[in-house]
């Protein structure tokens, strides 16, 4: 093996390291074959603005993603995405209680295009605000979503209104409809300083857990540079997060976050891609253990 020249690199050794020593004694905790995740990629590194659905799709496919999470209206990128075989797992929106008004003009006739898609809608929910205000709002879109079989997952985001996971569980109770979830996302939670309680942030969310997203972190960083690295880079322990959400029923489809990530974007993905297959799947680990 070639020396690693740079202290990042030994980081990134040190991490694959650990997924494959964490995989021999918990590959059996993990889904059973042919039910890894889907694992997506959110669009802010898949040349957002800048790179057609078409190229977006192609590369996805090519690298072995199972398909995007986008930003906006959905517009016609889905067709792009369903003719490689490959799906739009969700729609980044935003709503702010108290504002007039409180999300934009088009989500709703916008959200007649999600029928029939599978694609959740990703809401975050600014404030200032209170958890009343903010629950008559999400209520509001969710019964518009609901007779179109439209499923909606609260958004955490550091600095707004449901900036944990913990907030989101707080809001969908109040909620109180049976098409509205809650995200864990992994950034979000360092930056709030939940680390060390993600095993429990996970059994209180799992009953209303829809999606989540990862990526390769410090654990102690403050900067969303050292928040947001490529899967497989960073200290952040992401192989016991996913053991936790094993242990608590998650199957659903997990998110690459890539937002600020530098660098060429085709080599992050790739990058990341195999960090997860490395924490997914139980034939590699038998081939590194030879």
């Amino acid at each position: 093996m070639k020396k690693l020249k740079s202290f990042k690199g030994r980081k990134v050794l040190l991490s694959i390291g650990c997924v494959i020593l964490w995989m021999s004694t918990h590959a059996a905790d993990g889904p059973k074959a042919n039910s890894t995740p889907a694992f997506f990629a959110f669009d802010n590194g898949v040349g957002l603005g800048k790179w057609s659905p078409e190229e977006q799709a192609t590369t996805l496919k090519e690298l072995g993603y199972a398909g995007i999470g986008y930003t906006g209206v959905l517009g016609n990128r889905n067709q792009a995405f369903e003719a490689r075989g490959l799906r739009v797992f969700s729609l980044y929106v935003g709503c702010t209680p108290g504002k007039t008004p409180a999300y934009a003009p088009h989500l709703m006739e916008g959200m007649k295009q999600l029928e029939g898609t599978g694609v959740v809608l990703w809401l975050t929910v600014l404030g200032p605000t209170n958890d009343e205000d903010a629950a008559r709002v999400v209520q509001e879109i969710a019964d518009t979503a609901d007779p179109l079989g439209v499923k909606i997952a609260l958004y955490p985001h550091a600095g707004f209104h449901v900036a944990t996971a913990t907030d989101a569980v707080r809001l969908v109770k109040k909620v109180d409809r049976s098409n509205v979830g809650v995200t864990i996302n992994l950034c979000h939670e360092l930056k709030a300083g939940n680390g060390e309680k993600l095993g429990d942030i996970v059994k209180e969310a799992a009953p209303y857990l829809s999606l989540v997203s990862i990526n390769g972190a410090d654990r102690d960083g403050r900067s969303w540079e050292q928040l947001i690295q490529p899967l497989g880079e960073g200290d952040f322990d992401v192989a016991a997060l996913l053991a936790q959400l094993w242990d608590a029923g998650y199957t659903g489809p997990i998110g690459l976050q890539c937002y600020g990530v530098k660098g060429d974007q085709k080599t992050n993905l790739k990058k990341s891609i195999e960090a997860w297959t490395l924490l997914t799947s139980a034939s590699s680990l038998e081939k590194e253990s030879l």
